[in-house]
This record gives C-alpha cells, sequence and structure tokens, in this order.
C-alpha cells in the first residue's frame, strides 16, 4: 500500500462502499485504528451526504468532511461491467467490505456476499441497514429518525406531556456503524483462527434498541413501558439538571452515599431525614418535589460556584455545556477530541477524534482529509494492477470516476 497507516489495524485494507453516516461512521473508526479505508462512491454524485450544503467549508460539505478523514476514494459505476470487474478485483486481496445498500441491491449486480467471497473466503463482508436482513421487515428502507421511534427512543425522550422527541445526535446511525466496526474486529479475530472471513450485519433498529437497556429492564420487570423525564433518570434520584443562576448544572446523586453529600454541600441536611427524600424509593417517588427543593438553592448561585461545592465535596457533578463549550474544552483537547486536516479545497477542517486510546500508538491532534470525489483512483488502482493507461481508459468508458476538485 502507498498510504502506510499506524494503528492496530495497520495492514488491513477496507473498501468502504456505505454512505452518509452509519457505515462512514464505522470506516472512519477503523481507519483512527489504522486500517486502509478506500471509499468506493457511487456514480454519479459519489456520497450523497457531499450533497449536504448546510454547511459548507469553502465550498465542500462540512458534514462529509467530518466523516471521511483519513480515508482514500475512488468512484465506480457499478452498473458498468468494468466496473465490477474493478471492485472483484480490490476485493480480492482486501479484508473488508462494508455497505450499507437496500437488501438485494448489490445482489443483484453480482456483487453481494455470495458472490464475492468465491473470489476472497477470506474476505469479511458487513453490511448495515434499516431493520436487518431477516425478519418481516428486512426489505424496508430505514433512517434514524425511523429507528428511533421504532425503538422507543422517541417515547422517553423529552419532558412529560409534550410531543414525541428524537435524541439531538442521530443516535441509531452512529450506534450502528460502532456495532459494525466491533463486529468487524471481532470477525477478523476469528479469521486469524479460521482462516475464512464471514458475513457481518447489523441494523439501525437494533441500534437504537440496544439504547434502551435501563428501560428495558423497566419493562420485562413490571410490563410499564418508560414515559419522558426531561433530564431525571429512570431508576435513581436526584439525577438530573438543576437550573443555577445563569445555566444548568447535572447533578449525580446516584447512590445513597452521593445524594446524602448532596444534601450537605447545598446547606440542608435535614433533608436527609426528611421522609420524601429519605431513601431513593423515596426520592423517585417525590422527584418533582425533590426538583423545587434543590432547584430553590442552586438558583441563588452561578454553575461555577456549584460545580466548586460539589467538587469539594466529593459528589459528581458537571455543567450542560454547549456544542462549542463542549469542543473547546481543555479536557475534550487533552484527549485530543479535536483533530485538524488540511483540504485541498476547504482548507483547515476540524473533526471529532478518536475515542480510543492506544497506549503503543498515541493519539495525534491532526489528520488525513476526506477524499475528493474520485481523487485517489490511479493512485489505488495501481496496487490492485492498473497500469496509469488502464486506468484512464476506464474513465473514458465511465466505468471510473474522474479525479476531481470537491
Amino acid at each position: 500500500m502507498s498510504q502506510t497507516r499506524k494503528g492496530p489495524l495497520s495492514g488491513i485494507r477496507v473498501l468502504e462502499l456505505a454512505q452518509i453516516m452509519a457505515g462512514p461512521t464505522c470506516g472512519m473508526m477503523l481507519a483512527d485504528m489504522g486500517a486502509d479505508v478506500i471509499k468506493v462512491e457511487k456514480m454519479p454524485g459519489g456520497d450523497d451526504s457531499r450533497g449536504y450544503k448546510e454547511p459548507l467549508i469553502n465550498g465542500v460539505s462540512a458534514p462529509f468532511l467530518v466523516l471521511n478523514r483519513n480515508k482514500r476514494g475512488i468512484a465506480l459505476n457499478l452498473k458498468q461491467p468494468e466496473a465490477k470487474e474493478v471492485l472483484r478485483r480490490m476485493v480480492a486481496s482486501s479484508d473488508v467490505l462494508t455497505e450499507n445498500y437496500r437488501k438485494g441491491t448489490l445482489e443483484k449486480l453480482g456483487l453481494g456476499y455470495d458472490s464475492l467471497k468465491t473470489i476472497n473466503p477470506k474476505l469479511i463482508y458487513c453490511a448495515v441497514s434499516g431493520y436487518g436482513r431477516t425478519g418481516p421487515m428486512a426489505d424496508a428502507a430505514g433512517f434514524d429518525l425511523i429507528a428511533q421511534g421504532f425503538s422507543g427512543l422517541m417515547s422517553f425522550t423529552g419532558h412529560p406531556n409534550m410531543p414525541p422527541v428524537k435524541t439531538g445526535n442521530s443516535i441509531a446511525d452512529i450506534n450502528a456503524g460502532i456495532l459494525a466496526a466491533v463486529g468487524i474486529l471481532a470477525a477478523l479475530v476469528e479469521r486469524g483462527r479460521t482462516g475464512l472471513g464471514q458475513f457481518v450485519e447489523t441494523s439501525l433498529i437494533e441500534a437504537a434498541i440496544q439504547q434502551t437497556y435501563w428501560q428495558a429492564a423497566v419493562f420485562f420487570a413490571t410490563g410499564e413501558s418508560a414515559k419522558p423525564l426531561g433530564s431525571a433518570h429512570t431508576l435513581t434520584a436526584p439525577y438530573q439538571a438543576f437550573a443555577c443562576a445563569d445555566g444548568f448544572l447535572n447533578i449525580g446523586g446516584a447512590n445513597q452515599a452521593n445524594w446524602e453529600r448532596i444534601a450537605d454541600a447545598l446547606g440542608h441536611p435535614e433533608w436527609k431525614q426528611d421522609p420524601r427524600f429519605i431513601t431513593n424509593t423515596d426520592r423517585m417517588a417525590n422527584r418533582d418535589a425533590l426538583t423545587i427543593e434543590i432547584e430553590r438553592v442552586t438558583g441563588q448561585q452561578s454553575v461555577s460556584h456549584w460545580q466548586a461545592v460539589f467538587d469539594a465535596a466529593g459528589v459528581p457533578a458537571g455543567p450542560v455545556h454547549s456544542v462549542e463549550q463542549a469542543l473547546t474544552h481543555e479536557q475534550t483537547l487533552a484527549r485530543h477530541m479535536v483533530v485538524t486536516s488540511e483540504h485541498p479545497n476547504a482548507g483547515e477542517v476540524k473533526g471529532v477524534g478518536n475515542p480510543i486510546k492506544f497506549s503503543s500508538h498515541p493519539s495525534q491532534s491532526t489528520s488525513a482529509p476526506a477524499p475528493m470525489l474520485g481523487q485517489h483512483a490511479f493512485e489505488v488502482l495501481a496496487e490492485f494492477g492498473y497500469s496509469e493507461e488502464a486506468v484512464r481508459a476506464l474513465i473514458e468508458v465511465g466505468a471510473v470516476g474522474s479525479p476531481v476538485s470537491a
């Protein structure tokens, strides 16, 4: 490979046929851990997220840039036989292929797992879909919003007596990408024992349902479905955001010892003996009254004041940040959770860093930029035995995309 990636997955080649968010999240994680991820975009237009124009950075889609760093890119028109042959040749010497096409799409093109594993029995083929590849809804299209509703997440997100609310982030998409990466890593470990690849899959609904552990526990135990609680917790109190004079502070009274520290820190030790608040069961039954009592005190001082008070008392607490505050905080920066790259058109681009740290591969604050559409066609295909003349011929017939500037 001409691109030498550092990390525990160095030497692993991934073909990413996925687009928008779930699949590219998986690919970015693998690339951040050292894999050589080759983004194989469709023609025309490439990854649909290239068309997300709000916002743009010097004419380039910011959503595309943030999810596709550390990848190389080519574009193929898989409806053409020449492009199918290019992909098959790439598959023959690759380790992983990821895709999030609708069920049956690649199979109709002769590029499904059953076909590709005959070319490379060691191939790990990972598919991310809306509802999974089995079951009565296997053929249905899925999106993050739909998965959040299907999974029950929206039924208990938000505040009481309000319409359903989705989480502010695309939690099903992002978690599906993470689960896909976990599945691929497990399959790589098994391949190390057996020498064989396999088909790995997950879905948006499963990724969303996985996020309901506590609410599922309550349902399985009681038969009752969770309801919206604002920022409060379904199992313990006080464990939520409380209003201060200049913002909100999360206070984590997740056990009895912390509750007693909270009462003392707020100057009301008598709350520990108040029949409404003595045990967690009492506090859960009287959560509204507890919130009123606590906010009568916290509302008199600033977030920073109460943060210092709770820090001194050994109580878990933290401010409710804006995105700007979170991404510029010294702790975030110290953990290399903001990385920069230099894109040919967009210039300096910032993104969210790798949340996994390795002692043998220290985190870095820089990365390679997301590829321009078809940018690495000549470089990548040369590694699979294509001459420059052969690549130009493929471009001429429209099978391979010519490198463009955005």
